[in-house]
């Protein structure tokens, strides 16, 4: 029955996907609101005060026609205007030129218009053109029966055909991917509009459209008011929906875009963006409202998703405002903003308003300075999670997002060196406010299970000052040698409230440990490290290797106030121990915790590089904590140390092998093993082609579980990716992701597009599955880019984001 379901989603999907196709190409056809379609046919009139200058094999003139004949060759330079044909008359009486014989006129702009006979007056500005081809500085081309341009600001074409795409050098006579075809196109100069009169416009060839009459800005109009390609929406708790947005040029530095949506299950929504630019930077604002038909689409399973509100609540309205700025102060500094407000968490993320879809939305205001070796950045942050999360309680989540306020870096390389190496200094600073206690239980039934205490309830701060010098000695055996100093210190406040103080206290019963939340703190660590790795090279007849051993050893007293749960970790909880952080001197990610006592790092890295194009590389070591406390071992908040391999005196062994080759083929093999069994804790297989007609990837990672850091169950995941070129135009793609541990197909997908030099079209049908509730959500995204036209569809970053897992 599951399988049969599954079929059922997939066929109704493919359907969707086929009706879309025919739509999209309909719509953005017969929208009236497109990109100009004409350039200026004739010559732009003459500057005054121009000479002309003239070039032919014969000039013939007729005193009693009062006219002067150019024969052969005919060559006309007048106010950047160039006309060439093999045969042109002027009229001195009616002030007209007539050129005739291969005739080609390039624009003072660069366009260029072909014809056998082109009547034009001797200022440029009116004239007659018979059978001319127009082509754009911009590869636009134009094709007309006959053309005629009055005073200087008037071009009428009659039974006229533009397109973008550029001529098929095989077959020069055939149709155009796309081209439209008119009875009528009018071009004001004074207006700066074009207008089609009895238009069709034509794909490959075929009538798809017919359009009485529109009009379009002029191609020299960069903004001008008037509707947008509109876009289409399909989403299983919205139903199928259509944007169409108007645009208000309101002035050269200023402007407005409305767009209303209408939704079949949710109804109607409005939006508005006002963009403004200044001589130093840009802001702009978006709001976005919505009373919706049917909340209780978004119902899954029995429960209500925490984005759609309460069912029986007569106010189903939601809505965000949103606001990014960026302003350079001076070449040294910039001073900007990102912030969005809206009625719940996952508005934004539901409706895909964009700029405001990301999972995690960092709202921030920041300044920030860079000049030489100085760099500074100070900042406030808020972050909110738009996700579709089963909660009874819909603000807990939110409540236990931090407020940073705020977040201060600073960093300082002196130009001159010091005792000969190289000296450096770096300041941290951060406050953060939350305002719900955020603790992991290991049973979620019992209350008092915590696992681990992500976030306090109430206020932190610390300040972070560090100093490091190094320098390199390398010897005549070419053994380099690396001493390093450092010193930090670190002074932190804590104001927890009785439940973040009462929830550290049933961790540390829970794990054997002393609880000791500090309310102020003060710690230091100094360093004394070297480093020694000894580059050896090996040369073959095709090939070369670098093999570099390397060793490091840091002396370091015990990290202060560690072991005994008194110091929040806030920025050091995501923790990764692999071949790319095996020689770090400190591998905590953040400045929350610091590792202490005396660590060796010892391994080797490698390269290879071969006549035949191919390359390899290398990285395999191990740690070893030589003295003191281990810093891994102890817990804090998080047990970030906990399962990194890295807790035991010899750590686990870390490395990578990778490769490429001039074919296409590159793969790598990275993975964590256990220092005595050497089994496997950790891994992560990558494998990919790139090439003609096919492109393959193929990704495979596992984690072991790490029950005291939240991962109770161990994590197997498959990825795979291809891309099929079926002819020179047209690709097929599609991807998948599969949960080995649950046996889930996490998501799937697939897609096809077309592109040439003037038209792409994409079209992507995916699935995404829940988990625990097993659930499948589809999602259908297409987008039609015509050159010149402009783009139709659905938005671009979820068909962007789904090419990218393809690939």
């Amino acid at each position: 029955m599951r399988e049969a379901g599954l079929r059922s989603h997939r066929q109704a999907g493919l359907a969707r996907l086929y009706g879309a196709t025919a739509l999209a190409c309909l719509l953005a056809c017969v929208v009236p609101a497109v990109p100009a379609l004409a350039q200026q046919i004739t010559a732009a009139p003459v500057p005054s005060g121009s000479q002309m200058l003239l070039a032919a094999d014969t000039l013939v003139y007729d005193n009693d026609k009062h006219t002067v004949t150019a024969v052969g060759a005919v060559q006309i330079d007048y106010g950047g205007n160039k006309l060439v044909a093999q045969r042109v008359v002027y009229n001195r009486d009616t002030k007209r030129l007539v050129a005739s014989g291969a005739v080609e006129l390039i624009n003072s702009d660069g366009t260029k218009v072909n014809s056998e006979h082109i009547d034009i007056t001797d200022d440029f500005a009116d004239g007659f053109v018979n059978a001319l081809r127009v082509e754009t500085i911009d590869k636009a081309y134009f094709a007309a029966e006959s053309a005629e341009r009055m005073g200087g600001v008037l071009t009428t074409f009659h039974n006229g055909v533009y397109t973008a795409c550029e001529p098929c050098e095989d077959k020069p006579n055939s149709a155009p991917t796309w081209r439209v075809k008119a009875r009528k196109i009018i071009w004001n100069g004074e207006k700066k509009t074009v207008r089609f009169e009895n238009a069709n416009f034509e794909f490959f060839g075929f009538p798809l459209a017919y359009l009485p009459a529109f009009e379009i800005a002029d191609p020299t109009v960069k903004r001008k008011s008037g509707f947008l390609l509109p876009g289409l929406v399909f989403n299983d708790h919205l139903g199928t929906g259509v944007k169409i947005p108007y645009y208000f040029a309101l002035s050269p530095t200023y402007d407005l875009t409305v767009t209303g949506s209408g939704y079949t299950k949710q109804g109607f929504m409005g939006e508005a963006e006002w963009r403004q630019r200044f001589n130093n930077g840009q802001y702009t604002l978006k709001i976005a409202g919505i009373n919706q038909n049917d909340p209780n689409a978004f119902i899954d399973s029995g429960r209500r998703v925490v984005d759609s509100g309460d069912a029986g609540d007569p106010n189903k309205f939601r809505g965000m405002m949103g606001t990014k700025g960026q302003f350079a102060i001076n070449d040294r500094w910039d001073f900007g903003w990102d912030a969005l407000l809206q009625t719940d968490k996952n508005f934004s993320r539901t409706y895909n308003i964009d700029g405001y879809t990301d999972t995690v939305h960092q709202s921030s205001i920041y300044l920030t300075g860079l000049h030489d070796r100085n760099y500074f950045d100070i900042r406030a942050m808020r972050f909110e999670v738009q996700e579709d999360t089963l909660s009874s309680d819909p603000t807990a989540r939110a409540a236990k997002q931090p407020w940073v306020l705020p977040s201060f870096d600073y960093a300082y390389i002196p130009d001159m060196p010091v005792a000969g190496g190289q000296l450096s200094f770096n300041v941290n600073a951060r406050v953060i406010s939350r305002d719900r206690l955020d603790a992991v239980l290991a049973n979620p039934l019992d209350k008092d299970s915590i696992n681990n205490v992500r976030g306090i309830e109430g206020q932190s701060s610390r300040l972070t000052a560090e100093a490091e010098w190094k320098r390199t000695f390398t010897t005549d055996d070419g053994l380099q040698l690396t001493p390093l100093l450092a010193f930090r210190g670190d002074a932190g406040y804590v104001n927890a409230n009785s439940a973040s103080i009462a929830a550290v206290n049933q961790m540390a019963t829970n794990l054997g440990e002393d609880a000791d939340m500090r309310t102020s703190l003060a710690r230091y660590m100094a360093t004394l490290g070297l480093e020694a790795s000894w580059p050896l090279l090996f040369s073959m007849a095709n090939s070369s290797h670098v093999l570099e051993p390397t060793a490091q050893v840091f002396v370091r007293p015990n990290e202060q106030y560690v072991g005994g749960l008194a110091v929040p970790n806030e920025d050091a909880q995501s923790f990764v121990f692999d071949a790319t952080t095996l020689f770090e001197r400190d591998k905590f990610s953040g400045y929350d915790r610091i590792e202490g006592g005396t660590r060796a790092n010892v391994g080797f890295r490698y390269s290879g590089a071969y006549d035949s194009g191919w390359g390899t590389n290398a990285i395999f070591g191990q740690s070893y904590q030589l003295g003191g406390e281990n810093s891994f071992d102890a817990p804090d908040l998080v047990n970030v140390g906990a399962y990194s391999g890295l807790q035991t005196s010899k750590s686990d062994y870390v490395g990578l092998v990778g490769f490429n080759s001039p074919s296409g083929f590159s793969g790598s093999v990275s993975g964590r093993f256990d220092e005595q069994s050497f089994e496997v804790r950790r891994a992560e297989v990558k494998a990919a082609y790139s090439g003609l007609p096919i492109s393959l990837s193929a990704k495979y990672a596992f984690i072991q579980a790490q029950p005291d850091y939240g991962f109770t169950t161990d994590r197997h995941e498959v990825t795979l990716g291809a891309s099929a070129h079926l002819s020179q135009n047209w690709r097929l793609f599609g991807t998948g992701t599969y949960d080995l541990e649950q046996n889930v197909l996490v998501n799937d997908g697939v897609g096809f597009a077309y592109n040439d030099s003037c038209f792409t079209y994409i079209m992507t049908y995916s699935q995404t599955r829940d988990i625990v509730t097993k659930e499948v959500s589809q999602n259908i995204g297409f987008n039609l880019s015509f050159r010149t036209l402009g783009d139709f569809g659905s938005s671009t970053s979820a068909v962007d984001k789904f090419q990218s897992n393809s690939n």
